[in-house]
């Protein structure tokens, strides 16, 4: 095992520098701004603009990478992006901190595409999983770690703002002094979302709402839990408690789906999630810090799951298409549902109360569940043997979830030495251009669709 990580420990220690940074980053911004009176939907805007720069970084950093070569261009993100945190600390208005956290979100996820498509680049199929199953690791003990750095000062102070920017910029040292030769250039692929949308109904609505719940979430529980009468460190703790309940229950949830119906077991998330929803309503109106940490807990385990399953089923119904420009789609369509939800969100909020976000939440799991139990009433399931094996893939929360690091993106790879562009070969691939096909529906999908009306229930059968 040892061997087989060592030619990466220079990318993952600059993954898990980042990840470490980005995720103090983002629960140290809505604290501060709750300290320095910015009103709650401007807070949700910052979260709205961060999902929003990120999903720009998607588009417009390949182009960057291309021009530049990966070490140049992870040099100049890293140096914006350790920018943006002591500009947070200098300045307190509304529209310098919009401006840094879109610019932060555009960086991140540049940083993120070249050491993913370095890794990818890196990788074989023999080393694939093990690989994947480290990158899995090293992102949940990063974000978890990141929360924790929240006790080391006061938000208040200038300290925690720069310790975000030491580490951004720390993580360029380790990808600048590598020996590893730089891999190609970042390609693109279409993404044509009335395909995806045509191959599984749950699936590509199941990545809208996951990004209009946990984009909420991200952005606005640290200020839900401060309004509950928390203190920083206690914030810390609810924080690590959501994302360690995800990270826990992601691989046995996985695995049972593996043997019944995505859609059962994402229905029953869903139900699991409204539950959470509520326990945090009435948790944050007590006001206990052991109901705080046992509703996040069961937060984590029915909404942070959600989108792992999501993609198996989204998977289970593509097996003709690319990995990657599903993934790509479902990030995309994620991305959209999140630069919605946490201004929503913020509105509720400020009507009704903080703790009102989860109820928010709450509404939006229980569409998504009515929609799914409509969806298995009117199509049947998979055999066992049209589904794939579940891959559990990290949270999507201030990262991309490299889908070519994925053991299930092996098959692509025999595409692109074919010489099939419309494949890609990079993890932001997907996201990168949005073709004609995004607007044009294909003839032949429809033919197929009408064949399979007429046959009975395939792979690629609506779910």
């Amino acid at each position: 095992m040892t061997r087989t990580i060592a030619p990466f420990l220079a990318l993952l220690s600059a993954t898990a520098i980042l990840l470490i940074g980005n995720g103090l980053l983002g629960t140290l911004v809505p604290i501060r701004a709750g300290i320095d009176g910015f009103g709650t939907p401007t807070i949700g805007l910052f979260g709205s603009v961060y999902f929003a720069g990120f999903l720009v970084g998607c588009v417009g950093t390949p182009y960057i990478v291309r021009r530049a070569g990966h070490i140049r261009s992870f040099a100049a993100l890293c140096a914006a992006a350790s920018a943006a945190p002591l500009i947070h600390a200098l300045f307190s208005d509304a529209w310098s901190w919009s401006a840094m956290r879109g610019l932060t979100g555009f960086c991140f996820a540049g940083l993120y595409m070249v050491i993913e498509s370095w890794l990818n680049e890196q990788a074989t199929n023999e080393t694939r999983g093990r690989l994947f199953a480290t990158y899995l690791v090293v992102n949940l003990l990063s974000v978890t770690a990141g929360q924790l750095l929240l006790n080391l000062s006061d938000p208040a102070a200038f300290g925690l703002f720069a310790l975000c920017s030491i580490l951004t910029s720390v993580a360029l040292v380790p990808v600048a002094l590598t020996t590893s030769v730089q891999p190609a250039p970042i390609q693109t692929v279409s993404i044509n979302l009335r395909r995806l949308y045509a191959l599984s109904p749950v699936g590509l609505m199941g990545s809208f709402v996951i990004g209009l719940t946990n984009g909420p979430f991200w952005t606005l529980a640290p200020l839900f839990a401060a309004d509950s009468g928390l203190n920083t460190r206690d914030i810390s703790f609810f924080m690590t408690a959501a994302i360690v309940g995800g990270a826990l229950a992601q691989f046995p949830i996985g695995r049972y789906s593996d043997r019944l119906d995505r859609r059962i077991i994402i229905l029953l998330l869903c139900i699991g999630a409204v539950l959470g929803d509520i326990a945090l309503f009435y948790a944050g109106g007590i006001g206990s810090m052991e109901a705080l940490l046992g509703s996040g807990f069961a937060f984590g385990v029915f909404s942070l799951t959600l989108y792992s399953v999501v993609v198996a089923h989204m998977n289970d119904h593509a097996q003709g298409e690319s990995f990657v420009s599903v993934s790509s789609g479902l990030l995309l369509v994620y991305a959209a549902g999140a630069i919605i939800g946490p201004s929503a969100a913020s509105l509720v909020a400020q009507r009704f109360g903080m703790a009102a976000i989860f109820l928010f939440i709450a509404a939006i799991h229980i569409v998504y569940a009515l929609f799914t139990l409509a969806r298995i009433r009117s199509r049947p399931a998979l055999t066992e043997e049209q589904r794939g094996e579940f891959v559990a893939v990290p949270f999507p929360q201030t990262q991309v979830a490299a889908p070519e690091l994925d053991p299930r993106s092996e098959e692509d790879a025999s595409y692109a030495a074919e010489g099939d562009a419309s494949e890609g070969a990079s993890v932001q691939q997907g996201v990168a251009e949005l073709s004609e096909d995004f607007e044009m529906e294909n003839a032949s999908d429809a033919s197929a669709m009408a064949s399979d009306d007429e046959t009975g229930p395939s792979p690629e059968k609506p779910s």
